[in-house]
């Protein structure tokens, strides 16, 4: 089997029996599709190589300088690949069984304190009074864009989960959004009073502009999938960063997903609960977070132990 249809035919089993995004395939497709072109260029094909050869993409990647989460993200999606090979009986052995994992270095995500939140929040709502033009579009891209971060700050969606809301969440009963995440997997996330706000500013102009009144996404757009790209809302997010002070490198919608996070542990939210609320499957995904808990334990110790220092 060439390298090229193999690729098609796993990308093709992950979308219809396991429902993976489309972030996920361009992910799987970017990561195969590089170690294919390296494999053919040692004169083999991605589903016939050996161990040695998967072993050595990765030892290329580390002399490249990749980082270790991305090298251990191409032999995910290899592991993935060649696991599915052999369940359909192409191979009869998995290549990358006796491959490790490159050590991850565990960093802390960046985050935002909630005076620089506050700041941005403050800002948004600021140039929406300045933006009276309602004609020439600033009025509307302001009312989205302070829609898009109240409501980002106030449930910790995953971008692509956030600019993809259909209309009909806050439409019914908006305390509340039900959000498709990875895997299709569903879950409630309550939204503040503000964020509802927000959605229902945004959303009274919205319904008077012929082009997006009748779309069935919240944040419709004139482009392929109908809603805004993440791209769009990434890049207007920065330029209100510029504005209010914060580095285009300090800020992204991620960034804010984290501070979501991070500003409930600090507050004394328990770990379990974020879990859900951020969607993650796992708890060890949402343990990166346990610096957090840690420094309040530690604080609390400090401040009402009658031993302490």
């Amino acid at each position: 089997m060439r390298s090229d249809t193999a690729i098609e035919t796993f990308l093709e089993m992950m979308s219809a029996e396991r429902g993976a995004a489309e972030n996920t395939l361009q992910s799987y497709r970017h990561d195969l599709e590089a170690a294919a072109e390296f494999i053919a260029a040692k004169g083999s094909s991605l589903p016939h190589a050996t161990a040695v050869e998967i072993q050595a993409i990765l030892d290329d990647m580390a002399r490249q300088g990749f980082a270790s989460t991305t090298q251990a993200r191409r032999l995910s999606a290899l592991k993935q690949f060649y696991k599915f090979l052999y369940t359909e009986g192409l191979r009869s052995d998995d290549p990358t069984g006796i491959i490790d994992a490159p050590k991850k270095r565990q960093s802390l995500p960046k985050v935002l304190s909630e005076k620089q939140v506050s700041q941005l929040l403050e800002l948004s709502e600021a140039e929406i009074q300045q933006s009276n033009d309602e004609e020439s579009g600033n009025h509307f891209r302001a009312l989205r864009l302070h829609a898009l971060l109240e409501t980002l700050y106030a449930t910790g969606l995953r971008v692509s989960e956030l600019v993809s809301l259909p209309a009909s969440v806050i439409r019914t009963d908006h305390r509340f959004l039900m959000v498709r995440g990875k895997g299709g997997k569903e879950r409630l996330v309550p939204l503040s009073g503000k964020a509802r706000a927000a959605l229902q500013n945004y959303l009274a102009l919205r319904d008077t502009i012929p082009a997006y009144a009748e779309s069935i996404w919240l944040f419709p757009a004139q482009s392929e999938t109908g809603y805004l790209a993440r791209q769009v809302f990434a890049r207007e997010l920065k330029s209100l960063g510029a504005r209010s002070g914060i580095p285009a490198s300090a800020l992204s919608p991620h960034i804010l997903r984290h501070a979501f996070a991070s500003h409930l542990l600090q507050n004394g939210a328990d770990l379990r609960s974020v879990q859900q609320l951020l969607g993650h499957s796992d708890i060890s995904t949402t343990q990166i977070y346990t610096h957090i808990l840690e420094e309040r334990l530690h604080k609390l110790v400090n401040e009402h132990h009658p031993l302490a220092d």
